[in-house]
């Protein structure tokens, strides 16, 4: 019996990784290995809800379901909790959802993040075959409105989509109609 995650040989298995359920920390399971940060701060939990309610009602006009952070299965061993998921299916469960349900990802950098949200989850999520994924970029030195880039899947790469500035609108007639004003995501 393990007495906590650090006690366990590499590499994770997913069945493994879905057992440690609820934690303190966005824990997430990279090619086998596990893969830890701080969940958001207030600002980035503000951002993550207004995004949500930004894409929900086209979304749902669509028959796509939204969700913050649900367990997204990018392949065996790699199973992610990305701030927000717009798949094809209702989860009713906390069994990850798979990458073929999953039509958007969305991610909000935080200052520890960047890296990982823009260039090893760009990856991850490309190579899984997401076809949209959204990038949310805050400015949290002045908490000035974020930054909004969309992705698209062309071959094995994305390639922006759409982008707007703080203080603009994101706007795309793809996957759904979108409309995402960057500065209604630091309403609370």
């Amino acid at each position: 019996m393990l007495t906590s995650p650090l006690d366990h040989s590499q590499p994770w298995e997913a069945e493994e990784y879905l057992a440690l359920g609820e934690t303190l920390s966005r824990v997430d399971l990279i090619e086998g290995s596990l893969w830890a940060a701080p969940r958001g701060n207030a600002v980035h939990q503000d951002i993550a809800a207004n995004l949500r309610i930004a894409v929900q009602p086209e979304a749902h006009a669509s028959g796509y379901r939204t969700y913050h952070y649900v367990n997204v299965r990018l392949a065996p061993d790699t199973i992610v909790g990305p701030d927000l998921v717009v798949t094809t299916v209702r989860r009713t469960d906390d069994i990850a959802a798979e990458a073929s349900e999953v039509i958007l990802l969305g991610e909000i950098t935080s200052a520890g993040t960047v890296l990982f949200d823009s260039v090893l989850r760009m990856r991850l999520y490309a190579e899984a075959g997401i076809p949209w994924y959204l990038l949310i970029e805050p400015d949290m030195t002045d908490f000035s409105a974020p930054k909004a880039r969309l992705f698209r899947l062309v071959g094995s790469n994305y390639v922006q989509h759409a982008a707007s500035g703080a203080d603009e609108t994101l706007t795309s007639d793809k996957p759904f109609p979108i409309a995402i004003n960057t500065a209604d995501l630091l309403r609370f």
